[in-house]
């Protein structure tokens, strides 16, 4: 990160040596030493070296203690979280440039903590859930929880990233490794072409967004997002096009990991080939990831072009929604990874709803966007639930299939009732509050902005979803068509706790809404 901070600092420290300020005072010129806050860093770097001590000792363990591995990347996601802590305040910044303290390259707000926090404890719980999976599925585990650390670590960076370069080096180091992890299951046909229709079309989009970046470099001479945004509120007419180009190149590659239409394509084939801890990560640390990286280049960095993603991210919202929730209308229970595909173009059309906010800051204030944050942290604790309940049901019934799941309250009734309630919350039905809450504040965030057919379109979705999500949910209760022999098999217990823990924080947060909704309603960057 020095590095990456060194050089987006050059233009500066450029114009501070050049000739026609040769006789400045020595005093004045700007240091290429920068300070480090340790401990604002720490939850990134804490992450990234448990990966590397994983990843050496792989080399050392022998194979019958290889499980270790897993539960010292478990404890060291968890002191990552607990990192968090002492950031409370959301006041620290580093690695800032000499010439401009405002201009640094890694800040600690509000915006990034709260981010952290849900990529941190979301990596969390795909690691409870990826200890069974690793040990069954006999993958190589020195790799698996390197490759998912080192993910977690570039998704831990992004939100805290203030530089287009750091940005999209943080994007590249949660993506990488994920690219690797879809393709973990040796031998198995879908997981390899699943790895490789991810991997060609996430490089193909981030190639894309450099392409925007370098526009908006050559342009502004600058990387860092306030510079970036002042610099473009006056950018000469002969440039204005190349200005306009880079905003929208820029964007591709975020759209891309929120898997917004039409950038959604691997999105069910990547579900279905991965092992299903990652279809989870995926669909929760990568859409946040996608998410994150939307809000700091529109809302931070080009608010001057607000004209010109505003109306796309619109478009692309309304899109969304209704291609994710069409898809999911299609299923059919009775198809093999139908289950997953399922959640897979619900995972799309929860995408348009989460882009609705981000559209609406480009036509009001953009606090808008707390509702994007607000309705990430719903959409977390339910979707890592369902899925921790698949890997459970899948234990037993590998093919993935919706009616798998007929009659799950008659072999395990916990489970079940956990899952229906994950999809209550999902469907914004009661007694899942926090989804009922967290649409409101959505839908309220379009309609303050004026963004009138948006809600409409968001209408809409909201009742064709309730149809899939509760034929789903009223199958669970249904008598099963066999004899009952899911309760003769002890559930793994660090499957059991990845679902208490996913619905004790859905519960918590349908009884009191206001601990997720409070982000709505004010601004989690610094004014």
């Amino acid at each position: 990160m020095t590095a990456l901070s060194a050089l987006s600092a050059l233009p500066a420290l450029s114009a501070a040596t050049a000739p026609a300020t040769a006789a400045a005072p020595a005093a004045e010129t700007a240091s290429l030493v920068q300070s480090v806050d340790w401990l604002a860093i720490a939850p990134v770097v804490l992450t990234a070296g448990v990966a590397l001590v994983v990843l050496i000792a792989d080399l050392f363990v022998p194979e019958r203690h290889k499980p270790l591995l897993g539960w010292f990347s478990v404890a060291g996601l968890a002191a990552a979280t607990a990192s968090l802590l002492p950031l409370r305040a959301g006041d620290r910044a580093t690695f800032c440039l000499g010439t401009d303290p405002g201009a640094c390259s890694y800040t600690a707000d509000h915006f990034t903590l709260v981010i952290q926090f849900l990529v941190l404890a979301g990596a969390l719980v795909t690691a409870l859930l990826s200890v069974t999976t690793v040990r069954d599925a006999r993958m190589p585990a020195g790799e698996y929880w390197f490759l998912l650390l080192s993910s977690a670590a570039g998704a831990a960076l992004l939100p805290a990233s203030r530089d287009l370069a750091t940005l999209i080096v943080a994007l590249e180091v949660a993506s990488l490794p994920a690219f690797a992890l879809v393709g973990m299951r040796r031998g198995d046909r879908l997981s390899s072409e699943a790895a490789l229709k991810f991997f060609l079309s996430s490089v193909t989009a981030t190639a894309v967004s450099l392409m925007g970046v370098s526009f908006v470099y050559a342009t502004t001479g600058t990387l860092h997002f306030t510079q970036v945004a002042d610099r473009l509120e006056d950018v000469p007419g002969q440039l204005d096009t190349l200005a306009m180009a880079g905003v929208a190149l820029t964007l591709v590659g975020f759209a891309f990991k929120t898997a917004a239409v039409p950038f959604h394509f691997w999105v069910p084939d990547t579900y279905i080939g991965a092992p299903l801890p990652i279809a989870g990560y995926l669909s929760v640390i990568g859409k946040a990831v996608g998410f994150t990286g939307l809000i700091l280049v529109t809302v931070i960095a080009f608010p001057a072009y607000s004209d010109i993603w505003g109306p796309a991210l619109a478009v692309l919202a309304a899109l969304t929604m209704t291609v994710g929730n069409a898809a999911a209308l299609r299923q059919r229970a009775d198809r093999p990874h139908s289950a997953v595909r399922l959640l897979a173009w619900s995972s799309v059309g929860q995408a348009g709803y989460l882009l609705v906010p981000i559209a609406a800051a480009a036509y009001s204030e953009r606090d808008q966007i707390g509702s994007t944050v607000a309705y990430a942290l719903m959409y977390a604790a339910v979707n890592l639930g369902a899925f921790s309940v698949a890997a459970l049901v899948a234990s037993t019934k590998p093919l993935h299939r919706i009616s798998d799941y007929r009659g799950l309250y008659a072999e395990r009734p916990a489970a079940a009732l956990a899952l229906a309630f994950f999809l209550l919350c999902l469907a914004g039905l009661p007694p899942g509050l926090i989804g009922l809450f967290a649409k409101v504040t959505v839908f309220g965030s379009a309609v303050d902005a004026g963004l009138g057919w948006l809600a409409v379109v968001m209408a809409v979705n909201v009742v064709m979803a309730l149809y899939y999500y509760l034929r789903w949910t009223a199958l669970l209760f249904r008598a099963p068509e066999g004899p009952v022999e899911g309760a003769r098999t002890k559930a793994p217990w660090p499957v059991t706790t990845a679902i208490a823990v996913t619905a004790g924080a859905a519960v918590v947060l349908s009884g009191a809404p206001q601990l997720v909704l409070r982000f709505a309603a004010g601004s989690l960057f610094p004014q």
